[in-house]
Formats: C-alpha cells, sequence, structure tokens
C-alpha cells in the first residue's frame, strides 16, 4: 500500500528521478538566495533518500509545483529539502506536502520528524508550528548567507504518539 495520498486531480506526486533535475535546478534556483547544488540531489538520489516531486499532470504542461528529500533514520524522518516553486507559493501546496511527509512516517512507524529552517525564515517557521513542529534545538551558523553564516533553528514533529498535536495522527 502507497503511503502517498492520492493526487489531486491535474497533479501528480511521485519519486523523483534524474529526468527532474533540470526543472528542480531551476525552481531551486528561484526560490532560494543560497540553493542545493546539483551534486546535492545527485548524491541524495544516489543514497536512496526518499525524494519526490509534485507536478501538473496536463498533456501541454509539466510544471513542477514541488518536491522535498527526506532521510529515514532508525526510527524517525529528516527533511533535507521541502520546496514550492515561488509562482505556486501561499496556495497550500507546502501544507500539502507536509501531509504526504506525515503520512509517509505513519506508514514506515517512525516516530518523529526532525528538519532545520534557517532562523530568519519566519514563514517557513510559522507554517511549521502550525503544523505541530515545536523548536527543540539551534544550529549555529548553519546556513551560507551574504557574508556571513545563519543559524538554523532545529524543528521536530511527533508522528503517531501520545505528543502529537490532535488531528495530526
Amino acid at each position: 500500500m502507497s503511503a502517498l495520498p492520492t493526487a489531486l486531480p491535474g497533479r501528480s506526486l511521485r519519486a523523483m528521478a534524474h529526468a527532474d533535475l533540470d526543472a528542480v535546478i531551476a525552481v531551486e534556483a528561484r526560490a532560494y538566495s543560497f540553493p542545493w547544488s546539483r551534486g546535492n540531489f545527485i548524491d541524495s538520489l544516489a543514497a536512496g533518500y526518499q525524494a519526490h516531486v509534485q507536478q501538473i499532470d496536463a498533456p501541454t504542461n509539466r510544471e513542477l509545483l514541488g518536491y522535498f528529500v527526506t532521510m529515514v533514520g532508525v526510527d524517525e524522518m529528516h527533511l533535507l529539502n521541502i520546496t514550492v516553486a515561488p509562482a505556486w507559493q501561499g496556495r497550500g501546496l507546502g501544507q500539502e506536502l507536509l501531509d504526504t511527509l506525515q503520512a509517509m512516517a505513519r506508514a514506515q512507524s517512525l516516530g518523529s520528524m526532525w528538519l532545520e529552517v534557517r532562523e530568519s525564515n519566519h514563514r517557513a517557521r510559522a507554517l511549521y508550528r502550525r503544523r505541530g513542529f515545536s523548536e527543540a534545538g539551534l544550529r549555529r551558523d548553519y546556513y551560507p548567507a551574504a557574508g556571513r553564516r545563519e543559524d538554523a533553528i532545529v524543528m521536530r514533529l511527533p508522528i503517531g504518539s501520545k505528543e502529537a498535536p490532535h488531528g495530526l495522527v
């Protein structure tokens, strides 16, 4: 049984492939000042990390809407990258991708999901808090930034336990 929710009409969610990398890199460059490199994605795919893309699935339009990359450990999922194409942000796609990730984690009987987010990314931090993530730590100088380094906030979401907020298990 697939842990992925049924795609909404006109869109599909599927495993990321090497053939997707040109589109993924283009979205990554538009979305971030310091994007992942092609090598980061190639290494993630080679390592067997869970990586998926969501796209419009029309015969004349295969536009990439978003994607994620996760690494699964013994009892946890680590969200390495989640991105919604800038033109599609603010339409609930980030929440849909998080729903998918939570379903995948539950299907794999994982206890928690972890992520790092830029301290300055207030919009993403607010989304994660609304989704039940709590701040669990700080990684100093984790991200590159213009002429300096930026701290990362480490966030955790319990999956399928009594700790999980109502409605998220």
